[in-house]
């Protein structure tokens, strides 16, 4: 996946400049696919160019002009046209598991501190994601489909956050045990 598809993906649910689409992107898609502010100035810029999105310029009084972003009918079809194509699944690349299975050179209690930050940082973000579920989705059999597809989306982020923290507990018990 190309972070174009991302962008693209995020003007689904609304126009809106570069500056508010990098502030909307890490509130959606941006907690499965990282980008940086820089990164998705230069992506707007192209998907312009090829014609997958097109701007406005809105006039402001005071201060710069502002271009607010549109996904294109082309915009749409070569979103849809990836999403139809299969996918092999992704290739996990985690850091803490490389060094996990090099534990052994550092002290035991190390590796425990590591899995108790680790541990933390996806409380927090599991907190997120269930703040999002109870405030947009608290009754999930009840939405249009559009939103289905963003529940499930949270969903699997939900279920990749509570199996870290299962993961860390039994792998902090497990040393504290050895």
């Amino acid at each position: 996946m190309a972070i174009s598809h991302a962008i693209l993906a995020a003007l689904l649910e609304c126009s809106c400049s570069g500056y508010d689409l990098s502030k909307r992107f890490a509130g959606s898609v941006g907690f499965f696919w990282h980008a940086t502010q820089q990164q998705i100035y230069r992506e707007l810029s192209k998907l312009e160019e090829q014609g997958y999105a097109i701007a406005e310029v809105i006039h402001q009084e005071g201060r710069p002009d502002k271009k607010v972003l549109s996904i294109t009918e082309t915009g749409k079809d070569f979103l849809r046209d990836w999403i139809k194509e299969p996918l092999e699944v992704s290739p996990l690349k985690d850091e803490l598991l490389v060094k996990m299975f090099a534990g052994e050179l550092v002290a035991k209690a190390t590796i425990i501190k590591e899995l108790e930050n680790h541990r933390s940082q996806h409380k927090i973000t599991l907190n997120t994601y269930l703040a999002i579920k109870n405030k947009f989705f608290p009754e999930p059999n009840t939405l249009p489909l559009i939103e289905k597809y963003r529940y499930l989306t949270l969903q699997k982020g939900i279920s990749h956050e509570t199996e870290w923290l299962s993961w860390c507990e039994n792998a902090i018990a497990f040393l504290q045990e050895a």
